[in-house]
């Protein structure tokens, strides 16, 4: 367990809810500065090496069971982001349901204060849209999962894919865009 998590836990900080048998790896950073654990939950048996990150203004992230978040990995959310079981996400991967800055450049030094200023920005202008991604998929390391994007059951992304759009089911996807490379056989599907 993470000894970053409990320290939090015991000073009754918001941090996350764990479930039965996961392992928040010492590596693992959970930001979550919204006053309400359950903003972030990691599903039975999952192992998290990477950071999960809910934004000031809101964000949830859902991690399902026997997942795995690889080192250096990153989940931001300022909207919602689902994943399913069993999936696993590698190494380097960053999944952001925001643009993380707004657009405008006046908005971004705007955005810019009030971090250094305050350490919490409001929502300004991100665009928010949930990901939403399947259970059994594997993301490659060093991938990208832009906002907006639903990423079907068992699909495959490919290393160092920028991913913008939607994936179906049981697809291989690669480059930067992510484009399809094929489908599964039967015989690799759950």
């Amino acid at each position: 367990m993470n000894a970053n998590y409990l320290l939090k836990r015991l000073l009754g900080r918001a941090t996350c809810i764990v479930g039965s048998g996961a392992v928040l790896h010492s590596e693992a950073r959970v930001r979550n500065p919204t006053g309400d654990s359950s903003a972030v939950k990691v599903g039975e048996f999952s192992h998290i090496k990477g950071e999960l990150l809910v934004f000031w203004h809101g964000g949830r992230i859902e991690i399902g069971s026997y997942c795995f978040l690889g080192q250096q990995a990153r989940i931001w959310s300022g909207a919602e982001i689902v994943i399913g079981d069993r999936t696993l996400i590698s190494h380097n991967v960053n999944i952001f349901d925001n643009l993380t800055h707004p657009t405008s450049a006046r908005a971004r030094h705007e955005q810019f204060k009030a971090v250094i200023g305050f350490g919490r920005p409001t929502d300004q202008g991100l665009g928010c849209r949930p990901v939403r991604i399947g259970s059994d998929v594997l993301v490659g390391c060093a991938s990208i999962i832009l906002r907006g994007v639903t990423v079907g059951n068992g699909a495959i992304i490919g290393a160092g894919s920028v991913v913008a759009n939607d994936v179906p089911a049981w697809t291989v996807v690669a480059g930067n865009p992510a484009r399809r490379v094929r489908e599964l056989a039967p015989e690799d599907r759950w």
